[in-house]
């Protein structure tokens, strides 16, 4: 049987402690980091202990854990932004068009059509990046470099999305020099992106074990589930 420990606002502090001190290292603001709380597994009363906290950005990997979730803690809505980090079935683009305010996984143009297609007319446009492939890892998503610049594009003039910018998960190194070549990579993949028009203005990327690179190379959102609510443990 699993078990969650209980959630320690001490937590949240040390990991925006550790988003301080990498933004001044790189020359920049704190307050242009946002910190996605990654809530895989979690019950939702430990998740709105860290929204009560002061967590106001939420990330899930999987609809069937989230929406039930999500209900739980409909009365937290107003002060939450819920991010789908997961990987997306063409199939179950619906729920997390209707009731998601990012999405950070889209690889494919035809995700991003059902996406289009399926927001809310009443909702806002819906805020996506898309995934890049930095590492030859096969059960990774993402568009590989080499034809991210047309799909970019063809995403860009969808209507009921705003292309924000790019997401990565990079292969796992405790090497900080390899950790901020991959992440370099993903930003000067937005720049020339930039370069053609666009106007993107985020970068997904860094976790528990890499968000100081990540943010040296410019992150703007870092996604931390074990740093926030710690490892799952067995009874």
């Amino acid at each position: 049987m699993l078990t969650n420990p209980q959630f320690s606002p001490l937590r949240l502090t040390a990991v925006r402690e550790r988003i301080a001190r990498a933004a001044v290292l790189a020359g920049r603001q704190s307050g242009a980091i946002a910190l996605i709380g990654v809530t895989k597994t979690q019950p939702a009363s430990v998740v709105g202990a860290a929204i009560a906290a002061g967590l106001t950005q939420i990330g899930e990997n999987y609809l069937q854990e989230a929406l039930p979730r999500m209900a739980s803690l409909a009365a937290s809505r107003e002060q939450v932004s819920w991010h789908y980090i997961g990987q997306l079935q063409s199939n179950k683009c619906r729920p997390v068009a209707e009731f998601f305010d990012w999405v950070h996984t889209v690889d494919r143009l035809k995700v991003a059509e059902r996406l289009s297609v399926q927001r809310p007319a009443h909702a806002p446009a819906l805020n996506v990046c898309i995934q890049v492939k930095l590492g030859d890892e096969a059960t990774k998503g993402g568009v590989l470099p080499s034809a991210l610049p047309d799909l970019a594009s063809r995403i860009a003039a969808l209507p009921r999305l705003r292309l924000r910018g790019l997401m990565c998960i990079p292969p796992e190194t405790p090497d900080p020099t390899l950790q901020r070549h991959y992440f370099a990579a993903l930003r000067q993949l937005r720049e020339d992106l930039n370069g053609q028009g666009l106007g993107l203005d985020t970068l997904s990327m860094g976790m528990s074990a890499d968000l100081e690179a990540a943010i040296m190379e410019g992150a703007t959102h870092v996604r931390i589930g074990t740093a926030i609510f710690g490892e799952r443990t067995k009874a």
